[in-house]
């Protein structure tokens, strides 16, 4: 629109140098064909026909001379489309035919000035904006990043939070069990003692009172210090912790032969050639057997890869879904002994564990490695 305002205030300023033509016809014609041709270059902006269309309108200006009156409109439209050399043939037709009047000759200089100074200020103008908005996107980028780091800072902050609560929790159970459980203990032991060699059977009943009441507390004591080691289980860390200490160079030498015949030197060089991917998609709020469970499967999936597989790549996917909790362990293995497995001893543990939980588990062999598929229905 700022396009169309501009045209009209150089064409404004060429009108008066066609009123001062002689005729009336010619100018009318020439006015009206210098707007059609600025209208056709709006239109069609940066096709080669319109540079061909002011190239020609350009020259034209020697044929009819009162046509130079419209050089600024062409020079406005070659500037804007950078091609201003188009308005060239117009400009050196007219310095050398001197068709117009000093009236003419004066609106029309008049009118290159003006043109000239108008396309300057808008380009520097179009220039400043350009720059305020490559900043606007710059600091609309930068604020996008500092958003995505304050996310990530606040993330990393709970998961800090979480993992001090989790320890802090696994401290309570600990000084729970050793100090009032054995206590307990004791006193049961005390109790039972006491009982043995009382004589008096008025005491008989409020001792086997006292007993049972022990018994109780420590029945208690056990279950809340079992939900609070539980709760203090953080999945996702422990196994993280289980691929770190494989791809590891000091972890992988932490594992061991099944048959007692490997060393511990050939048995980190197997562990160390694997790469592990881990894949964790669930929320922290699962049930303490359920997480002893995978932890348990995961730790004898990779020491199976490590010491039958032939391959190098293990894949570790755990996710919650709405109904149930499903885990995959993959490896990339062509190994014969696992090929034609028959259920070993790891095998045999890791259904055991899927069934104390309700779950189940299927064992997968082929020439494309070897996979552990378990799932887990939430309970209800």
């Amino acid at each position: 629109m700022n396009r169309l305002y501009e045209k009209l205030a150089i064409l404004l300023l060429c009108l008066p140098g066609f009123l001062l033509a002689g005729t009336v016809a010619v100018p009318v014609l020439a006015f009206l064909f210098a707007v059609i041709v600025s209208s056709t270059v709006q239109l069609f902006s940066g096709h080669k026909a319109v540079w061909v269309l002011l190239f020609a309108s350009s020259a034209l200006c020697g044929v009819v001379p009162v046509l130079a009156c419209a050089l600024p409109l062409f020079l406005y439209d070659s500037i804007r489309e950078k091609k201003w050399w188009l308005v060239l043939p117009g400009i050196s037709v007219v310095a050398s035919m001197g068709a117009l009047s000093l009236p003419q000759i004066l609106i029309l200089l008049t009118g290159l000035t003006v043109t000239l100074m108008l396309v300057l200020r808008m380009t520097s103008l179009e220039d400043s904006v350009g720059r305020l908005t490559e900043l606007h996107d710059s600091i609309t980028e930068k604020n996008v990043q500092l958003a995505e780091q304050n996310k990530r800072l606040f993330e990393a902050q709970d998961s800090e939070v979480r993992v001090a609560t989790l320890k802090e929790r696994n401290r309570i159970a600990r000084e729970i069990h050793d100090n009032v459980g054995h206590l307990l203990t004791r006193s049961i032991l005390q109790t039972g003692a006491i009982q043995i060699l009382n004589k008096d059977e008025s005491l008989r009943e409020p001792l086997n009172d006292l007993k049972t009441t022990l018994d109780g507390a420590m029945t208690s004591i056990r279950e809340s210090v079992h939900d609070l080691h539980d709760d203090s289980i953080d999945l996702k860390r422990v196994l993280q912790e289980m691929a770190d200490a494989v791809t590891g160079e000091n972890g992988a030498g932490t594992q061991h032969s099944s048959d007692g015949t490997g060393t511990q030197s050939e048995t980190a060089t197997a562990a160390s050639r694997f790469d592990i991917s881990l894949q964790y998609d669930a929320s922290p709020n699962i049930p303490g057997d359920i997480k002893l469970c995978i932890a348990g499967i995961v730790k004898e999936g990779i020491s199976n890869a490590v010491r039958h597989s032939n391959g190098d790549k293990i894949d570790i996917i755990f996710r919650e879904h709405p109904g149930f909790y499903q885990l995959l362990i993959e490896d990339n293995g062509k190994n014969k002994e696992q090929t034609e497995f028959s259920g070993g001893i790891g095998l045999r543990n890791m259904e055991d564990r899927a069934k104390n939980v309700g779950g189940r588990i299927s064992f997968t062999a082929s020439e494309q490695g070897f996979r552990v598929f378990l799932t887990i229905p939430k309970q209800a």
